[in-house]
C-alpha cells in the first residue's frame, strides 16, 4: 500500500462556493486528502458510493437554490446509508438550537463558521478518525470473545 492509498477522503458538502474553494484549498495543502466538493446535499448523497472517511456538511445547502436538500436532510440519507460516516456539520448560524438538532441527528459535531472554524474542523478531523479506529478495534476484540 502506497502512502497515496492512506489519505483520508474528505467530501466538502457547502453551496457558499468561496468559503467551499476556500475549505478545498486549506486542507489540499496539508496533502493527507482525498478532497471531493460537492454544491448541494443530492450531490453528495449521489456519490456516497465513494467510501468518504468523514463528511464536512452546511447546515443550511439551499442559499442558491430554495428547492435544494437542507443539510438535516442531507445528514439523515447519510447516516441511512452508513451511519459509521462522522458528518461534523457546518454553519453561519451560532445557535445552540441549530447544534442540538445536529446532534439529535447524528453528527460528529457541529462547527461554527468563523475564523477558527477551519483549526477546529481539523482536530474534529483526527478526533473523529481517532475513534472510528478504536471503535473498529474494540469491535474486532470483542467479535473474538
Amino acid at each position: 500500500m502506497t502512502a497515496k492509498d492512506q489519505r483520508i477522503h474528505l467530501f466538502l458538502v457547502d453551496d457558499d462556493a468561496v468559503f467551499l474553494k476556500s475549505l478545498e484549498i486549506e486542507f489540499s495543502e496539508a496533502g493527507e486528502f482525498i478532497i471531493s466538493t460537492f454544491a448541494t446535499g443530492e450531490l453528495c448523497i449521489a456519490h456516497l458510493d465513494k467510501n468518504p472517511d468523514i463528511i464536512i456538511l452546511d447546515y443550511l445547502l439551499n442559499g442558491i437554490d430554495r428547492d435544494a436538500m437542507h443539510g438535516i436532510d442531507t445528514l439523515d440519507q447519510i447516516k441511512t446509508y452508513d451511519d459509521t460516516i462522522p458528518v461534523i456539520m457546518l454553519s453561519g448560524q451560532d445557535s445552540i438550537d441549530v447544534a442540538i438538532n445536529c446532534m439529535h441527528h447524528k453528527a460528529y459535531d457541529y462547527v461554527v463558521k468563523s475564523e477558527t472554524a477551519f483549526v477546529r474542523l481539523r482536530n474534529n478531523i483526527t478526533a473523529a478518525l481517532h475513534l472510528k479506529k478504536t471503535e473498529r478495534t474494540l469491535k474486532w476484540f470483542v467479535d473474538r470473545m
